[in-house]
């Protein structure tokens, strides 16, 4: 057997692929190995503050198990991710959130039996309530933040069109709206950065356009997006720069329209 079968293809080098605005999120040489499955092999991605960017790949890419590195769900057999210029490859998921970094999931994640304004307001972080002494210490600060928490989610839930469902069970929501709660429940927490896992995977078309528009509205205000996502319509009318994944490696980074016609993506997809 000559050497070159012996010896595995080094992945493509996307260490220099930049983006003209600062960095927000910049991961590279990422590893996750499940047994003797390489899930995710040496893997960069970066992500622009003040961008829409997008991570796809055929099923079976790493995509998910990417996203579980940059958040921290799943720890990184190598490599790092510095998130606002700092390392987060070591912290807690719920650190990872404290710095501004959070996510959904392809599967909306909803607490059924509380309502909808209730699994808003879990959401919330660094409330005085949350010192055991405060509750009698501070009781009319704890009362004045919780009524200004309360306002603030429901002008999130306004902003998803879920204010009329405010007092309903989360569980009655369809999965669309399940979605919107869940993408308005990472907003209460105030994130730099929003991981959005699949928001249009099993929604009906009217409201994965609402969906969309909100995307693109909470961008225009400032709000920084990385979104794994199957509908090309949606990536191509969402996205600034597309990062494509294919057998846990990096395969192209670009623009949407030239990911469109890149011949090793087409390849990836068709089999072609």
């Amino acid at each position: 057997m000559s050497e070159s079968t012996q010896t595995q293809a080094e992945p493509a080098d996307f260490s220099a692929a930049r983006s003209e605005n600062r960095s927000l999120l910049a991961a590279s040489g990422l590893v996750k190995r499940f047994g003797g499955l390489v899930a995710v092999d040496r893997a960069t991605i970066e992500v622009a503050q003040g961008s829409i960017t997008g991570l796809i790949g055929p099923n079976g890419a790493g995509k998910t198990t990417l996203f579980n590195l940059l958040s921290n769900f799943l720890r990184p057999d190598a490599g790092e991710v510095l998130f606002d210029g700092h390392p987060i490859h070591r912290l807690a998921p719920h650190q990872v959130a404290h710095q501004g970094l959070v996510r959904t999931f392809q599967v909306a994640r909803v607490l059924s039996r509380l309502s909808v304004l209730e699994n808003m307001l879990l959401a919330t972080q660094r409330q005085t309530g949350e010192q055991f002494w405060n509750v009698w210490l501070r009781a009319g600060q704890i009362a004045r933040e919780e009524r200004a928490e309360r306002d603030r989610a429901m002008e999130i839930l306004h902003s998803v069109g879920l204010a009329e469902k405010a007092h309903d069970y989360a569980g009655g929501l369809s999965g669309g709206q399940r979605k919107l709660l869940e993408i308005g429940r990472a907003l209460m927490t105030n994130p730099k950065l929003i991981l959005l896992d699949e928001p249009a995977a099993g929604v009906n078309p009217t409201l994965i356009n609402q969906i969309c528009d909100r995307i693109l509205q909470w961008n225009q205000a400032g709000m920084t997006f990385l979104i794994i996502e199957h509908n090309m319509d949606v990536v191509m009318s969402l996205c600034d720069r597309v990062w494509v994944l294919a057998e846990g490696r990096n395969l192209a980074v670009g623009k949407p329209q030239e990911i469109q016609t890149n011949p090793q993506v087409l390849e990836a997809y068709l089999g072609k």
